[in-house]
């Protein structure tokens, strides 16, 4: 799994009743975009992440202004 900062996550609930949880890269820990990642979550709390199959990155386009 590769991601950037800045880039969104969405980790699946366990359960049915478990809501999905959201948030976004801060920082990228591992070399060339590989875990783990220093996420934001929508709830307000920062956590360190090692991506498991429950886990989905929707990339951000990083391409500046031109």
């Amino acid at each position: 799994m590769h991601a950037a900062q800045g880039d969104r996550i969405i980790i699946r609930g366990k359960t049915v009743e478990a809501p999905d949880r959201h948030g976004e890269i801060m920082e990228v820990r591992g070399p060339n975009g590989e875990p783990p990642y220093l996420v934001r979550f929508s709830e307000g709390h920062e956590s360190v992440v090692f991506p498991g199959t429950d886990f989905m990155v929707e990339h951000i386009d990083h391409i500046g202004p031109t």
